[in-house]
């Protein structure tokens, strides 16, 4: 599986935490040369006061787990 597809699917699997609060996540790009994923936060998460906390607390640190190349996760 190529590191794109290996990251959507990581995204895809914290998607639902996220809709059941009201929000979203969509994929943005692949830095791949950084090992860095950029996504947008929709919905209820988009402009909310944690939305820091969902990225690096919880989106990045799965993004980690799952795939280990990458380095960091940042809002787009």
């Amino acid at each position: 599986m190529e590191l794109k597809e290996k990251v959507i699917a990581v995204i895809e699997k914290v998607r639902p935490a996220l809709e059941a609060d009201g929000g979203g996540i969509d994929f943005v790009d692949l830095l791949e040369d950084e090992k860095v994923v950029l996504v947008k936060l929709t919905g209820a998460c988009h402009g909310c006061p944690m939305s820091t906390m969902t990225i690096k607390g919880y989106v990045e640190q799965t993004m980690i787990q799952e795939v280990p190349e990458i380095k960091e996760v940042r809002l787009a």
